[in-house]
């Protein structure tokens, strides 16, 4: 299967348990792996037959922009749900969700989750 990658990309949402944590949107980190089946755009070189990733990606940060949850899972469950809701050619989605300098003696902290559209 093929893949599409999606790094790094930076997204804001209100996250966390703690109250100062509520106050203002923070910024996120997402990592995400697409399968699909590119063999259609390789050999037509149409941009209208492959995913689009620019889609893929405005959605999630729209998304996570009007989340308001308190951990980091129940955001990556819903963010990998709303891509394969919204993007059919999606057959799997792999998603992972850093939120950077949280922890003191920590770079970051992170959750992955990989969903495999039912058949």
């Amino acid at each position: 299967m093929d893949k599409i990658h999606i790094e790094r990309l930076e997204v804001l949402s209100l996250i966390g348990v703690y109250d100062w944590e509520r106050k203002n949107k923070q910024r996120l980190i997402l990592d995400i792996e697409l399968q699909a089946d590119l063999s259609i755009a390789a050999h037509s070189d149409n941009v209208d037959d492959t995913l689009n990733y620019a889609l893929v990606a405005q959605t999630l940060a729209d998304e996570a922009k009007c989340c308001d949850f308190k951990l980091i899972e129940a955001l990556a469950s819903h963010l990998i749900d709303c891509i394969l809701k919204s993007f059919p050619a999606v057959k799997i989605a792999r998603l992972k969700l850093s939120k950077p300098d949280i922890l003191a003696n920590a770079k970051n902290v992170a959750v992955e989750f990989t969903r495999e559209r039912a058949v």
